[in-house]
């Protein structure tokens, strides 16, 4: 009986225990939280210093987390996002979904960072990924030019096919519908996210994907395969900021606060690199890993300001759209 009871009692301050653990719930996209993806490490690394339960949540691909937010409104369980790029942060300050933080870092960054609402964790430049031995167009014009089979994602619902309709309109401007019309027959499939179109043309499906010039560094570096590159456009790359920001009505204003500082800090920064490949927003104390070194350099990044990418996404679209119900 008293073996019973000591077991009882010890089941009863286990469950004390964890309901004194705070928890912090994060938006974010499906490849963040996947086994091969940064979640893991974050998480743990997160929670060896907070004394809590931090919860991700893959939310489908990095637009559709704003689609989820506006959905649920201020009934949201999200106490932090992270996940948006700059062609969104715009339309989601608009929300009123999101506070400002106090987040200090030196980042290092193309671009000066003064957002007072989300903080900065990793970049990179859009890029199509083809084998090594393709004998790749250079630059978008050609590659509508050509015969080649490409996977794209989706705008709506994927941040880098979004970025791909940026990269478009900035590159060509009024030509934009004209480099649309010409992609048309080169596109097999237009996936919700990025992770689906990648598989498909890892299982040979198209001869290049929408990705990153980083992308190849995930095969050179896990794989040890030297199979795989990023073509390099003479128009310029479009570059991409990814962040996180602070969801207003959330009842963990501090915890949320000390996972943005978290962001910027050593600790996940150093893991971003060989998870989530792309370039930390802080370098880390000890660099970038090799084969980073070997990584394109794109000739021009391309960007249009936050506050500009609404406007300029919207005529885009509608661009994007005509051309691929023709």
């Amino acid at each position: 009986m008293k073996s019973a009871l000591t077991f009882a009692a010890c089941i009863s301050l286990a469950g004390a225990a964890l309901a004194d653990t705070p928890e912090l719930t994060v938006y974010t996209y499906d490849s963040f939280v996947s086994d091969w993806g940064p979640g893991p490490a974050v998480e743990k690394a997160f929670e060896e210093t907070c004394g809590c339960d931090l919860k991700l949540v893959g939310a489908g691909d990095g637009a559709a987390l704003l689609a989820r937010l506006k959905l649920e409104g201020e009934r949201t369980r999200a106490d932090v996002v992270l996940g948006l790029d700059t062609n969104l942060t715009a339309a989601a300050a608009e929300t009123g979904l999101f506070s400002t933080h106090s987040v200090t870092a030196e980042y290092d960054l193309p671009v000066a960072w003064e957002d007072p609402v989300f903080v900065p964790y990793d970049w990179g430049y859009f890029a199509f990924v083809h084998n090594a031995d393709l004998q790749a167009p250079t630059s978008l014009k050609a590659l509508a030019e050509s015969e080649l089979k490409i996977v794209i994602q989706d705008p709506r619902s994927s941040t880098p096919g979004l970025g791909l309709l940026m990269w478009v309109k900035t590159a060509y401007g009024d030509e934009a519908p004209a480099i649309w019309a010409g992609l048309a027959d080169n596109i097999v499939t237009v996936t919700k996210g990025w992770s689906e179109a990648y598989g498909l043309f890892l299982e040979g499906e198209a001869d290049m994907v929408l990705s990153y010039t980083t992308s190849p560094a995930y095969h050179l570096i896990a794989e040890e395969d030297t199979s795989k590159a990023a073509a390099s456009f003479d128009e310029g790359h479009y570059m991409q900021i990814e962040v996180a920001g602070k969801v207003a009505g959330t009842d963990q204003q501090e915890l949320a606060d000390q996972f943005l500082q978290f962001i910027v800090t050593d600790a996940f920064q150093s893991i971003i690199p060989t998870t989530n490949w792309m370039y930390p927003a802080v370098t880390p104390a000890g660099g970038l890993p090799d084969g980073f070194e070997t990584l394109i350099q794109p000739g021009k990044a391309l960007l249009v300001p936050a506050g500009e990418a609404q406007a300029i996404r919207d005529a885009a679209l509608d661009e994007w759209l005509s051309a691929l119900s023709q």
